[in-house]
Parts: structure tokens; sequence; C-alpha cells
């Protein structure tokens, strides 16, 4: 794995580039960009006016129900299908047939040969790939270290458990060290082990080797724990994207004012009870404090004669915030 890791970085460095810094100027920002992205069958519209952007390094999770257009937005970008209509810009404006060279992808179910063993079925994949005879050896043994299924090498694909299919699939996305990895519902039906496993090689694999990753599911609640960026996709449209520290901020938990004087209450808000982690906007009053102090809020106000017009708690967890913008919930500013 090691080895895998330090050519993939000897290659960053390596990259054919004009400018002097490289990761800092705009051509090589993004990895992804679509413009207005569409793909329709017939009468139905599975993608709408689609716009990602993904940053190189960015471990992006695309987020939505089953049928929500996951799929259709990962084939397009992967040029299995093609557009309606709206454009696909890979790595800077080259040019797409070029930049699918540089992309792994596993799409719904991994493909292998079921007969074949792990070891004959990443073989299979490095001669598909053009990698000379002389060096395959080495790569199967490093993908293998690199997924874990060393010791299952030898053992034909269609006995593996799925968990070790999914690695496996990966694996062979690997084949030629791409510089973009798109999964799609890679940890759909894995157990609790299995789904650690996943996540444990993507954040090596994003850390260590650089790899941008853009990761489709329906359980915003585990990819929150290795994503650093969200597309949230309903009925074939994007209404939502944000970065880690945007979606943490809209979750976590408050007490939200509305009072009849605004300077006065933050005077007692920070100076009489000490709260200092507040935003105003639009005359309403959020404290991020931790804990529920609205008792003590409430009776200090009192105290003041400041008229409380309301009250109330807010914040959710992820999985809460994600079904709320299925249902067509409203985000607060």
């Amino acid at each position: 794995m090691d080895e895998y890791i330090s050519e993939k970085e000897e290659n960053l460095v390596q990259e054919d580039c004009s400018c002097e810094t490289c990761n800092a100027c705009d051509e090589h920002e993004y990895v992804l960009e679509t413009t207005d992205l569409t793909k329709k069958y017939s009468r139905e519209t599975a993608l709408k006016d689609a716009n990602f952007k993904i940053r190189k390094s960015d471990i992006y999770g695309l987020i939505g129900k089953n049928g929500a257009g996951k799929s259709t937005a990962i084939k397009l970008i992967s040029g299995l299908i093609s557009p309606t209509s709206g454009e696909v810009s890979l790595f800077g404006g080259m040019k797409l047939n070029e930049a699918r060279k540089k992309i792994g992808v596993v799409i719904e179910n991994p493909s292998f040969y079921p007969y074949m063993t792990v070891k004959q079925n990443i073989k299979t994949q490095c001669l598909v790939r053009g990698i000379k005879n002389t060096n395959i050896n080495s790569t199967i043994d490093e993908l293998l270290n690199l997924v874990n299924l060393e010791k299952a090498r030898n053992k034909k694909a269609k006995k593996l458990s799925l968990g070790m299919k999914q690695r496996l699939g990966i694996a062979l996305a690997l084949v030629g060290e791409p510089e973009f990895l798109i999964l799609d519902e890679p940890i759909n039906g894995l157990d609790p082990m299995g789904i650690r496993e996943i996540r444990e090689l993507l954040l090596k694999l994003s850390a260590e080797a650089g790899i941008t990753i853009l990761i489709s599911s329906h359980i915003l609640g585990e990819l929150s724990k290795m994503c650093t960026a969200y597309g949230i996709i309903k009925d074939g449209e994007i209404v939502s994207q944000l970065t880690t520290e945007e979606l943490n901020q809209k979750i976590r938990p408050c007490t939200k004012l509305i009072v009849n004087n605004l300077d006065k209450t933050l005077q007692i808000l920070t100076e009489e009870l000490g709260l200092s982690d507040i935003t105003v906007e639009n005359s309403i009053i959020r404290v991020f404090d931790q804990g529920d102090r609205s008792v003590e809020i409430v009776s200090a106000l009192e105290r003041a004669d400041i008229i409380l017009q309301s009250i109330s708690r807010e914040g959710a967890d992820y999985e809460t915030y994600f079904i709320n913008l299925m249902q067509g919930g409203v985000e607060h500013d």
C-alpha cells in the first residue's frame, strides 16, 4: 500500500502544469464541473439542470433517495450515457476522452468475472488498461494490500462476501492510478464492519494518495463521517450543495429568540448570562452555546421587561436534516 501511495504522490508532484502554484490556480481547482446537466427519457426527466463543482482532493457525497437521479448523474459524468443538454468539464477542461482515462468508476454493482479469482480479475483489468506485463504482479500485490484482500487473492469472486466484492470493485477501479474515483452506492447493503472498512479505505485514498472521490448514497449519517462536501439531489434536481462545515453549522442545536428589544436582549445574553456564540439575522437571535438554557433566558428577559414573542429549539441530526430536505423542508438562513 505504501508503494502505491508513494507512486501516486510522485505522479501528482510531476503533473505537467504551467502555473507556479498548481493547487491554488483556477484551472486545477475543480476536478469536475457540470453546467445545466440534463438527461431526459421520453417524457421523464431523470436529471435537470444539475450544476456540480467538486474540488481536487474532496470526498464529495451525492445524497438522494433511490431513484433521485444519482446513478444518472454518475453515468453522465463517466460517459456511459450522453446528456440531453448541458456540459461536463473534467480536470480544468481537458478533452473528455482523455480526461475520462483518469477516472475510476464503480456503478451500482461491481463488475468482475465471478469464476475468476480475485487475483485473476485484477490481472485482467491490468491487461485491459495496458499495464506492462513486467509491472502487473507488483500492481496486483499493491492493490490487494490496499483493499485488504491479500488473503482472498486465490478465492473465486463469486464466493466473496458483499463487502469483499465492493473492495474488489474498488481495486479494479484503481487499476491505472486514477485521480478521480466515482462510486455509486458502495456501502448499500453492507454490515457495520463492511461499511467501516470501505470508509477507512476511502479516507486513506483521499488523505494519502490525493484521490478525489465522488460517492453516492442515501445514508447521510454514514457519509458525514468521511465527506468534505455534499450535493443533495431530489427528483433529479440539486436542492443543496454545501461543505462539511456548512452542514455542521446548519444542524447544530440552538435556541431561537424573537423579541421586541434586540439590543437590550443581546446585552443580557452576553453580559448577564455569559453567552457568546450568538448570531442575529432578520431580527432573529440564535444562541448556539451548548445546552438548552431556555429557562434561564426566559427568566432574565422577564426581569428586564423584554417581550419575548417566541422561543424555540432548533437543530437536527444528519438524517433528520436530510429527511426534511427530501420532504420539501426549508433551510433557515
